[in-house]
């Protein structure tokens, strides 16, 4: 009997807008807990939310970069549903009219290309965050997260495996982030992820899924996945049955475990929100924002292999950051060299990459460089050094040079002077080469560099040293 695993996705994307989706509270990560709320927020008795236009902007952008439809109009509705860390009882979300639906993502795994398609992405409000203390036993609240506005991107159950969910949310992660509408940190929960998921034997219908939420990793998702298939898969073939049911996952111990039952649609007893009227959404406004749509990393992988000839390595790290891919544009326009371009970000680049380092860096700085270790004026390693000089400082590569005297020595009489030197102080393994000890020569020519500093172009101190033992 061979049982086959179906799994679909919740993801939630915190939108990086100034402020909250229903108030003007300032949509902030990380700041003192209830600094950031208000009345409307808060949901205190007789205040009214007022929608966020930027949040519907950002949403219609997400809606585009992953191919969906955008709804003509979009109504926002009540769930109701009692958690502590909700204070008014009910969430503002949409069911019955969502800002996007029938998109998809195409994934490229170790099994090949594969469309997962996108259900629907509805804009809704986040709620508050409890913190459990393990020193006082005591749960508290910080409400800052409540009104943070919120897309929620529901596929279809097209997975099949763990490797293709994190091919998935990788894609997605790296689509959001370059759009503009998120920073999608996973470990900030600015992206969350929900796995729904069942197993059947093959060719059967669709068996009874569980939810495991708030998964705080892709390997974390991974780990979840794996785990909860193969638990239903014994729980059938022992005769026994799944629980629809809300689970979380351990990663201590890499199994989940049950919360609650899942509750069905019908429980959260939804009903169009009252405050706040339909949003009509004209073609010409969403051609506006598709005009404004950055190019996505989709399209741009696919231009560095075929334009540029990188290979796929390059192209994939290129875009996990709108930052590296920028630099790498910047360094080839001045390189007019995609793959030293490349090869410089992906090596020295990113050693030393840091957020402080990126304030100091002018982008332009990597290609000057990278063009003075081709010319000659400089060696790499003298690139590198000043690399890592100007990314701490900042500065131009030009002072920089100049001031640590990086310059190459190009004066074949200053050449020919330190070699004979050298040829003076080591007059036996100069005997041993005449003699034919052919390694006396590799001898030779490193104390040749050394006392030029490594700063003379080697084949050059080579033909004029195999000249003066001549």
């Amino acid at each position: 009997m061979a049982f086959e695993t179906i799994i679909g996705l919740e993801v939630h994307i915190e939108l990086q807008t100034k402020t909250k989706i229903f108030c003007n509270c300032p949509n902030s990560f990380g700041k003192k807990p209830n600094s950031l709320t208000c009345p409307v927020c808060m949901g205190l008795p007789g205040t009214l939310p007022s929608l966020n236009k930027s949040v519907v902007d950002y949403g219609i952008r997400t809606a585009l970069a992953l191919n969906s439809k955008v709804s003509e109009v979009t109504i926002m509705d009540r769930k109701n549903y009692f958690y502590p860390d909700l204070p008014k009882a009910y969430q503002i979300s949409q069911l019955y009219h969502p800002l996007g639906t029938e998109g998809g993502l195409e994934i490229s795994t170790s099994k090949g290309n594969k469309v997962i398609r996108i259900h629907e992405l509805h804009m809704e409000e986040d709620a508050g965050k409890l913190i459990h203390d393990k020193d006082t036993g005591r749960t508290l609240i910080d409400y800052n997260r409540c009104g943070v506005p919120l897309i929620e991107i529901v596929t279809e159950p097209d997975f099949r495996s763990g490797e293709e969910v994190v091919a998935f949310l990788d894609l997605l992660r790296r689509t959001l982030i370059f759009a503009g509408v998120s920073d999608c940190k996973i470990e900030e929960g600015s992206m969350r992820v929900d796995v729904n998921l069942s197993v059947r034997e093959e060719g059967m219908p669709l068996g009874i899924r569980t939810e495991t939420k708030n998964l705080s990793s892709f390997k974390a998702v991974a780990n979840a996945i794996e785990y909860e298939s193969k638990r239903q898969t014994e729980v059938i073939k022992s005769g026994g049955q799944i629980s629809m049911e809300t689970r979380r996952f351990d990663e201590n111990k890499l199994v989940t475990v049950a919360m609650r039952p899942k509750e069905e649609c019908y429980q959260y007893k939804y009903f169009p929100e009252p405050d706040i009227l339909p949003i009509h959404i004209s073609e010409e406004y969403v051609e506006k924002i598709r005009k404004e749509l950055p190019e996505l990393p989709s399209d741009i992988k696919k231009r560095l292999i075929e334009e540029d000839e990188l290979p796929p390595y390059d192209s994939d790290i290129l875009t996990t950051d709108p930052y590296l891919y920028d630099l790498y544009n910047r360094t080839c326009a001045i390189t007019k060299n995609p793959k030293e371009s490349s090869n410089w970000i992906l090596t020295e680049f990113m050693k030393m990459d840091s957020p402080d380092g990126r304030r100091n860096f002018s982008k332009d700085s990597l290609g000057i460089i990278i063009n003075m270790v081709l010319s000659g004026k400089i060696n790499r390693q003298s690139g590198k050094e000043v690399l890592l000089f100007i990314f701490e400082n900042g500065g131009s590569p030009e002072q920089v040079v100049q001031e640590k005297g990086l310059s190459m020595i190009s004066d074949e009489e200053v050449i020919s002077s330190k070699i004979k030197e050298v040829l003076a102080n080591n007059p036996k393994a100069v005997q041993e080469y005449k003699s034919g000890i052919g390694k006396s020569f590799g001898f030779l020519m490193g104390n040749s560099m050394r006392a030029l500093d490594n700063k003379a172009d080697p084949s050059l101190v080579r033909t004029i040293l195999t000249k003066l033992l001549k």
